[in-house]
């Protein structure tokens, strides 16, 4: 959380806040209470600026933390790609003799050795032999899962890890196009087409905070007009012209607004 509070104090800038459309409200919102709050200062107005500010920077702190356990994420699963050694067979008749490559510099076709206790290092389907393989950290599932060649149980993944026996597998995917690079887009975020309900997520807040903003925007005039028209009515019911400030509009509007999704920052949450 501490690395992360720069880019949370970055995201302050309007060029990047007006992309969530709540989130810009708030702050704006916000901007406006503190330049009230310097020109009729009082314990309540401090109070609310210091909320809206804290609102604002909690938002921007929580999607910087979730997108830097991202990039971490995606840092670990291109070391683990990169790191990672592949024994490639110089003939595929000839499992006696191979040359020691990195897993990304493996082709389509390639043959590889993987023995207990070593990482698969690409995409691929099993040949020969018969293994069990640890598919934990892709799947998940702790349990060991048997890879055999022929059938439907040949196909292995890059970064899993076979815990006996040995098998041969045959390389059958393009290069930057295996499970783990797909896995490092979808961390970083890159190349990804939102689901419906992110994008029905993000109009609903956005078409609420106007209903809103307009509905909090009219109040000063109607209680004025309330009061011109029938001044013997009491404060309490037409607000009073005094009363309602742009203080207590500003709390308004932030307690009305929708802000719990959009606005906690979870949006590139992987």
């Amino acid at each position: 959380m501490i690395r992360s509070l720069p880019d949370a104090l970055r995201k302050l800038n309007p060029v990047t806040t007006w992309r969530n459309p709540v989130m810009f409200i708030v702050e704006a919102g916000a901007v406006f209470a503190t330049v009230l709050a310097v020109v009729e200062p009082t314990f309540f107005a401090w109070a609310v600026v210091v909320w809206l500010w804290l609102t604002v920077i909690f938002a921007n702190l929580a999607e910087a933390v979730a997108e830097g356990r991202g990039k971490a994420r995606a840092a670990t699963l291109r070391a683990a790609k990169t790191g990672t050694e592949a024994r490639r067979l110089r003939s595929p008749d000839d499992p006696g003799h191979w040359d020691v490559v990195r897993a990304p510099e493996l082709r389509q076709g390639d043959r590889v050795i993987v023995e207990a206790g070593e990482v698969i290092p690409g995409d691929g389907d099993v040949v020969e032999d018969i293994a069990s393989v640890d598919e934990s950290a892709i799947t998940g599932e702790s349990a060991p899962v048997i890879r055999e060649s022929g059938g439907d149980r040949s196909a292995v993944t890059g970064g899993t890890k076979v815990l006996s026996d040995r098998i041969i597998v045959e390389i059958t995917q393009k290069p930057g196009e295996s499970f783990i690079d797909r896995m490092i887009a979808l961390v970083e975020g890159a190349n990804r087409q939102k689901t419906p309900n992110e994008i029905a997520l993000n109009i609903l807040p956005a078409a609420l905070t106007i209903i809103f903003l307009t509905a909090t925007v009219t109040m000063q005039p109607l209680a004025i007009y309330t009061k011109l028209v029938n001044p013997g009515v009491p404060d309490s019911l037409a607000l009073g012209a005094d009363g309602v400030t742009g203080i207590v509009l500003v709390s308004l509007l932030v307690c009305l607004i929708p802000i719990t999704e959009p606005g906690m920052g979870y949006r590139y949450a992987p």
